[in-house]
């Protein structure tokens, strides 16, 4: 894994919360990140090994990183997360809400309160619960969130992913309204959304023979991989790039979907 050499002028020296950071998208972003000078509070949860290795590779390139940990279907934990990252920094220029899961493939038919609960809270509820966190924060002296969508926000999934693509719909419209409300303090909110990617998301959630059937869908002949999606997130950090961009969903799938 390797972090982008381009340099983004206004991007070092700002502090940005990535959560899900230890593998995938995540952990590719907390890299890129890093490699723009920013300082990086960097979350997980199971994979402490993951996150640990990262910050030291982080470390070791001469950055600046806080490793936090909390369980994000835990309001609480969430709320403490983000806290403790604004705090460790003195302040919080950025949010990644890139935490989430599909927490196993289960038909509508098939749905229970409990996995209802587990899925919504995962992926949406602590969207809403670290951006409101945050805000006071970002409040401040401006800054930015960018929330990760999927595209299963649009295509409605399938093979008993339709939950978690109902909560990244959740997501896209949370970034939509929240960017009407939060522009006036000078906070940005945006989403990326990506396609088929190679990360252990969906070495835990499909089996090759989807992988082959979702890749045949893509004009690009391939699935993506996490640093397929950083520029996304860098473009949407940054006022110098992306400074009149608000309540906008990239998507980011080699052509899968054009909506």
């Amino acid at each position: 894994m390797t972090a982008p050499t381009l340099v983004i002028p206004d991007l070092a020296g700002k502090t940005v919360l990535v959560t899900g950071a230890s593998t995938g998208i995540g952990a590719a972003l907390a890299l890129a990140y890093a490699a723009q000078k920013c300082r990086v509070a960097l979350h997980y949860n199971s994979s402490r090994d993951a996150a640990e290795k990262l910050a030291g590779t982080i470390r070791d390139g001469g950055g600046e990183v806080f490793l936090t940990q909390g369980d994000f279907s835990v309001p609480a934990d969430v709320e403490r997360v983000v806290e403790e990252s604004a705090e460790k920094f003195g302040r919080l220029d950025g949010l990644v809400n890139n935490a989430g899961g599909m927490l196993g493939r289960v038909p509508y038919a098939e749905q229970t309160e409990a996995h209802y609960d587990a899925v919504m809270d995962l992926n949406a509820r602590s969207v809403l619960t670290a951006s409101r966190k945050a805000i006071p924060w970002l409040k401040r002296q401006g800054g930015f969130i960018v929330n990760t969508s999927s595209i299963a926000a649009r295509n409605g999934a399938g093979g008993g992913a339709g939950l978690y693509g109902s909560a990244k719909a959740f997501v896209s419209n949370v970034t939509r309204g929240m960017a009407k409300e939060l522009i006036d303090f000078g906070i940005r909110v945006n989403a990326v959304a990506p396609g088929t990617i190679r990360t252990p998301f969906h070495e835990r959630y499909s089996t090759e023979e989807q992988m082959k059937g979702m890749i045949a869908t893509i004009p690009q002949g391939r699935a993506g991989t996490a640093e397929d999606c950083v520029g996304a997130y860098l473009f949407l950090s940054s006022d110098f790039l992306s400074g009149y961009i608000t309540g906008q969903v990239i998507e980011v799938n080699g052509g899968q979907l054009m909506p």
